[in-house]
């Protein structure tokens, strides 16, 4: 059987002064050993004992395996997913006449301070204040806390005030509970909201007997 046996040798010259007197001559043949050596016109040496491959590394999945050498395979995706950058309109959407919209819904939010006020009252948003993304976030926690506790009881929106140290919420509810368990609701939506932000918070509430519809959109 064939041996593959790799030498190097050197002769000396004066011949190229790049390697300082010693240039390199290569060896590779196939072949056995004693044809090896008569071939170079060396001395055969001891036999050349093939080294042991490495052993099989676990390749990552998807990649595969010839011999013991990973082969890398090349692959391109192409992404078809449109960039979420749309915009939307913060009013309602104009449909067939049969969607009824309260005041507070009807006007877009470019009309507020000058046909609707404010929902949320606090000084984070003033010059040089801070603490407006804190109150943000504080208002859209109390409001879904406020849809939870009076499920379905909600006639318009949420209006919050913070004066001081306070914080004040003004709800319109429809009568769709029981007087008992109304005040039961109130005193606890107070008593927990004061515990949670260490804070005195009050609830001003007042009931109406239906949705006041301001238009048909």
């Amino acid at each position: 059987m064939g041996t593959l046996c790799m030498g190097c040798s050197r002769n000396g010259g004066s011949g190229d002064t790049r390697y300082r007197g010693h240039h390199l001559r290569v060896v590779l043949a196939l072949g056995t050993l004693p044809e090896l050596s008569q071939d170079t016109g060396g001395t055969p040496g001891p036999p050349c004992a093939p080294h042991p491959l490495p052993p099989q590394q676990a390749a990552p999945r998807g990649v595969p395996i010839l011999g013991h050498v990973p082969v890398l395979t090349a692959a391109r995706h192409l992404h078809t997913t449109p960039a979420c950058l749309k915009t939307r309109a913060a009013r309602v959407r104009v449909g067939k006449g049969d969607k009824p919209v309260t005041y507070e819904k009807a006007h877009p939010p470019h009309y507020i301070a000058h046909r609707k006020g404010w929902l949320s009252s606090h000084t984070g948003n003033l010059d040089g204040e801070l603490g407006a993304a804190e109150r943000t976030v504080e208002d859209v926690f109390l409001r879904k806390f406020f849809h939870g506790t009076f499920p379905g009881c909600l006639a318009d929106e949420v209006v919050l005030k913070r004066r001081a140290n306070a914080l004040v919420g003004c709800l319109l509810l429809l009568p769709h509970l029981a007087p008992a368990k109304l005040c039961f609701l109130v005193g606890y939506a107070e008593t927990l909201l004061s515990h949670l932000y260490k804070c005195p918070v009050r609830l001003e509430v007042q009931t109406v007997p239906a949705k006041v519809v301001y238009k048909w959109l």
